[in-house]
């Protein structure tokens, strides 16, 4: 797909459009209007379009300008791609492309929020564009009109992408492919070794005492799925990860990779104390 940089009022109601499509919102307060989107990019915002052979826009990435720490940064608002688009990697390909939009204004960091209890998200950030987290953010957005969200709270991790770290440029360079997870990791103590359950794997009581380099959080694939069919089991899985992510996050330790099993249907955050942003060879497993 062709990707490039959006810059019409038109090209603007085309991503308010998507974002309608792809969140499926029906309140018009969770929708970026495309006045502000027009206005945001003829001042720093990086908004870029993906479209296919027809020239249809299937895809979009949009971020604001931001200071953090004195220094400016990238606030990556929204990344959305259409169902009929999924698994083409246009995802992937818009995000290294505003990474690049980026580096050209000589920004080194990016950030974005998205849903820890997510997946095939956290495999895309931390994998392919390697991500740290080591913010957790309590129902930042509230209660959402979008289907996908169903009534649970909108909690959300804050992912830095350090556009220049040799572990960022690790990850690009090897394009997502697995990695294996070396000596430390594989002895990683699980903090909520999940159980086996009809559907999905269920939320087991945590270990919130443990004090060692590097701990291993289960969390449950195909979560979307789960806020839709059993909200009180996704209900159970926000308000246990929730405890362990901001306790552990307040002594020290932040996520700095994760392991996605399909078949036993769940993923594994690692999390590592301060400093230790590579745990693993490029090798696949």
């Amino acid at each position: 797909m062709e990707i490039r940089d959006l810059a019409t009022l038109d090209e603007c109601r085309q991503v308010a459009e998507l974002e309608r499509e792809i969140w499926g919102y029906t309140d018009a307060e969770d929708v970026v209007p495309p006045p502000v989107l027009i206005v945001s990019v003829k001042r720093g915002g990086i908004l870029l379009g993906g479209f296919d052979e027809r020239g249809t826009m299937q895809g979009f990435v949009y971020s604001i300008p931001a200071v953090k720490a004195g220094k400016l940064t990238q606030w990556s608002h929204m990344l959305g791609v259409t169902p009929k688009a999924r698994g083409s990697g246009l995802g992937s390909a818009l995000k290294l492309a505003q990474r690049e939009r980026a580096l050209a204004m000589g920004i080194e960091l990016v950030e974005w929020t998205f849903d820890p209890l997510q997946a095939l998200n956290a495999h895309v950030n931390f994998a392919k564009l390697g991500v740290v987290v080591e913010e957790y953010e309590e129902n930042i957005y509230g209660q959402s009109s979008s289907p996908l969200h169903s009534g649970s709270p909108t909690d959300r991790f804050v992912a830095a992408w350090r556009l220049t770290a040799p572990h960022v440029l690790r990850r690009i360079e090897g394009g997502g492919v697995p990695l294996m997870r070396d000596a430390g990791v594989a002895s990683a103590q699980v903090v909520n070794p999940s159980m086996a359950g009809r559907r999905w794997i269920r939320p087991s009581g945590a270990n919130l005492s443990l004090n060692v380099p590097r701990l291993l959080v289960e969390i449950p694939v195909g979560f979307t799925e789960m806020q839709m069919e059993d909200a009180a089991l996704a209900r159970e899985w926000r308000l246990s990860t929730r405890a362990i992510f901001q306790h552990y996050f307040a002594r020290g330790y932040r996520a700095v990779d994760f392991f996605l099993s399909r078949p036993a249907g769940r993923g594994q955050y690692l999390l590592a104390r301060d400093g230790d942003t590579h745990s693993s060879s490029r090798i696949a497993e």
